[in-house]
């Protein structure tokens, strides 16, 4: 059997293909290993909001915690009261979100609201013994 090899600049063919081949495995294993950590950075977290009432609220809230530091998403549910918040861990913490949402007015597991925030909510958005909540009928 006869082989024949490709000399160019001192490297034949078969060196060539080894050497295409563990570049492009290098760069497999960067493009996953950045993959991999860019997952790890990431939690989502589920925050009793009880104080949450109404789509205003949801609203509020969302459009609140949009401009934070290092949140990816905010998901409110009213009629469960409960906030689910996804947010890179690297940028900001789940005391951070917390505040966060106390900041727009609203109670946050362990974190109350902000007075001067809860203060500027619209009536139907404030507490049932602060003259607040929605009419029942509007439900």
């Amino acid at each position: 059997m006869y082989i024949t090899y490709f000399v160019y600049s001192g490297i034949n063919i078969t060196t060539m293909r080894i050497l295409k081949l563990v570049v492009l495995f290098l760069f497999a294993g960067v493009g996953v290993a950045m993959a991999q950590q860019k997952q790890k950075a990431v939690e989502t977290a589920k925050i009793s909001t009880p104080t949450v009432q109404c789509e205003s609220c949801k609203n509020r809230i969302e459009r609140y915690m949009s401009h934070e530091e290092g949140v990816q998403s905010v998901k409110v549910d009213f009629k469960k009261h409960i906030t689910t918040v996804k947010y890179y861990t690297d940028r900001t913490n789940i005391e951070n979100v917390k505040t966060g949402i106390a900041n727009a007015g609203y109670d946050a597991d362990n974190v109350t609201a902000n007075p001067e925030s809860y203060a500027k909510l619209p009536t139907c958005c404030k507490k049932p013994e602060d003259g607040g909540g929605m009419d029942p009928k509007k439900h």
